[in-house]
């Protein structure tokens, strides 16, 4: 019996796409949720005055990649159905498109090969299949709660504000943003006016930092209740947080105390602690901003870079490097220093596959930084700080910007919007991508190369 040219066509498509690897399946989705992202944005409804397709694209990858940076004030140009497309890509961006993919094939497991379900599993940190099914209706629930709560929340302020229908989607759009670690705002100086504002300081943190700690970690702490019952991720993310959280906040307060154009200018000390808190927190994670980041001093600057580097947590929707790679490669210097054999945190050793791990990642992150930095200081004119900060912001999918984006050429955004992707996509994930794997045939007398 002779096939239909259509069923050929559609196993065809079946075939190529379980094909594909989870990075090639990551990078694919990202890329069409942008491209369909810029072609609703481009529309006459989704702005006010029109937008150009490079503004279109720009901000459609901007949203996908939860980064934050805009070339066009979100608040002003676009119409409440151009925002409730950001909002969308935000949240699916937030969660990641190869979730939502791995949800649908879970959903389908009794399709799937075993590979499949092997690679589901290491992907989401767990070892069985109950497990797994368990952490996804935990994920998308533990997300529904903290958005709804953020929401309502932050309509107590701005409800009275803006009125019902104005107050709610302002609350709920800030609220999905920051929970997926957007930073879009819908005001042109983000939460400026808001910088001694508890309430906004509270919530807005308390998002970003739970969407920070990754879906792995907030499913530990709901099922255990002892710190010393934690997995040693969960710990190494409580602790780590914790600890980089306080230091940034007095390091801010410190350098920018005197500064009239940051903390200088707000009223009174506990305004001060707020702005100091949130920036000191902000940077590794989400793109919003209390202080003017153009204003801030060099050294300042240079230590939102470091922090916007650093990142949030593993399988979250922070970006950077994240902070357990940041802590390995601190506790294997450490042990290095002290001539020890391994590694040790929490009375646990780490191994060198994660050691090893740690090292690809920073060292393709730093690479990634650097030429994206020396690219746009061809293509871009201005200060070399605030080129150097936009390319660490864009490959850390941070958000935050010196005033360089809304001026970038467009060589410049092209390169901007690569590093956003590949930044999302992740430095591992990218190197599994290109790498090719082959079985060592031949085993090579070991060498010695001459370091230090």
């Amino acid at each position: 019996m002779r096939q239909a040219p259509g069923a050929s066509l559609a196993g065809l498509v079946e075939k190529r796409v379980r094909s594909l690897t989870p990075p090639q399946a990551l990078l694919l989705s990202f890329i069409g949720l942008a491209l369909a992202g810029a072609l609703l944005l481009k529309l006459p409804i989704a702005s006010h005055h029109g937008t150009s397709w490079t503004q279109a694209l720009f901000t459609a990858v901007s949203a996908s990649t939860v980064t934050g940076l805009v070339v066009v004030d979100t608040g002003t140009h676009f119409t409440l159905f151009g925002q409730s497309v950001l909002l969308v890509l935000m949240q699916a961006g937030g969660l990641g498109v190869m979730t939502f993919g791995m949800f649908i094939i879970y959903l389908m497991r009794d399709r799937m090969s075993l590979g499949h379900r092997a690679a589901v599993s290491e992907a989401l940190n767990q070892p069985g299949q109950e497990d797994m099914r368990h952490l996804l209706r935990m994920m998308f629930g533990f997300t529904a709660i903290m958005e709804i709560a953020g929401t309502l929340l932050l309509a107590i302020q701005w409800v009275p504000d803006m009125g019902w229908q104005r107050g709610l989607f302002h609350s709920l759009f800030h609220a999905v943003s920051a929970f997926n670690n957007a930073g879009f705002a819908l005001r042109a100086d983000s939460l400026v006016a808001y910088a001694g504002n508890p309430l906004v300081n509270l919530v807005i943190s308390l998002l970003f930092i739970s969407g920070g700690l990754g879906f792995v970690v907030v499913a530990d702490l709901i099922r255990k209740r002892r710190f010393r019952d934690y997995a040693l991720h969960t710990k190494v993310m409580l602790v780590g947080t914790l600890v980089l959280n306080l230091v940034a906040m007095l390091a801010v307060l410190a350098l920018e105390y005197g500064n009239p154009a940051t903390l200088g200018q707000l009223p009174g000390a506990a305004d001060k602690l707020w702005a100091a808190w949130f920036h000191g927190a902000v940077p590794r994670s989400a793109g919003f901003n209390t202080l003017d980041v153009a204003s801030l001093q060099p050294a300042t600057a240079l230590l939102t870079m470091a922090l916007m580097f650093i990142g949030g947590g593993s399988g979250s929707t922070a970006g950077g490097i994240k902070l357990g790679t940041f802590i390995v490669l601190v506790l294997a210097t450490r042990s290095f220093l002290r001539a020890d054999h391994q590694p040790v945190i929490f009375g646990r050793s780490l191994d060198s596959t994660v050691i090893l791990r740690a090292l690809a990642i920073a060292t393709i992150s730093v690479f990634g930084a650097m030429i994206g930095t020396f690219l746009l200081a061809i293509t871009e004119q201005g200060a070399f700080l605030d080129i150097a900060f936009e390319a660490v912001s864009a490959f850390a999918t941070s958000g935050l910007s010196r005033g360089l984006t809304p001026n970038l050429s467009v060589p410049g955004q092209a390169l901007v919007m690569l590093m956003m992707m590949v930044g999302r996509v992740g430095p591992l994930t990218l190197a599994f991508l290109l790498a090719t794997r082959r079985s060592a045939a031949i085993q090579y007398p070991s060498g010695r190369i001459n370091i230090g």
